[in-house]
């Protein structure tokens, strides 16, 4: 055993080192599915804006066919205008049913789009924690092997601000 006397602020240097850890190792984790779930609702908005345009191109072909049909029933014979009406109408409907689905599939993707806007923000606020946090880590460090107390001050207030990215991760206070 070393003759050297143990300062007692060691002690709490320890500690608050320990708690920057922890913080710092669940912000990674938070963050990382923060990540993970902007990933995945950037995924699910492109595939709706797929499916939108898909809905949209069928939706320009009855159009199309209902320009042909108007055009159509202009020449016609009067024999067949009846049939010709009744198909303008189901395809006049089958047009108004693909507007309706693609408002709804707008809907849908706007939403996912705000959901990874969302989880971008808390990923954005964890992963700023994370990097305070090591800061602070190291400096307390260096304080611990220099047995200095202003640099454990220094990564105390590091480690401050990263506490406060950490908790803003969950709430999202602080403007991004």
């Amino acid at each position: 055993m070393s003759d050297e006397k143990k300062e007692p602020w060691l002690n709490l240097l320890a500690l608050t080192t320990v708690v920057l850890a922890v913080c710092a190792t669940l912000a990674t984790f938070k963050g990382g599915g923060y990540s993970t779930r902007a990933v995945l609702s950037q995924s699910q908005a492109s595939d709706q804006w797929a499916y939108y345009q898909a809905k949209g191109i069928k939706g320009n072909l009855y159009e199309l066919e209902a320009l042909r049909l108007r055009r159509e029933l202009q020449l016609a014979p009067k024999a067949a205008l009846p049939l010709l009406e009744q198909s303008l109408a189901d395809v006049e409907k089958k047009t108004a049913k693909y507007e309706g689905e693609k408002a709804e599939i707008q809907k849908e993707a706007r939403r996912f789009e705000a959901v990874k806007t969302e989880a971008q923000g808390h990923g954005t606020a964890f992963g700023l924690a994370v990097i305070f946090l090591q800061i602070a880590i190291l400096l307390s460090s260096i304080a611990a092997l220099l047995k200095q107390k202003p640099v454990y001050y220094l990564g105390l207030a590091v480690g401050v601000v990263g506490l406060v990215y950490f908790i803003n991760g969950f709430f999202l206070f602080l403007p991004a």
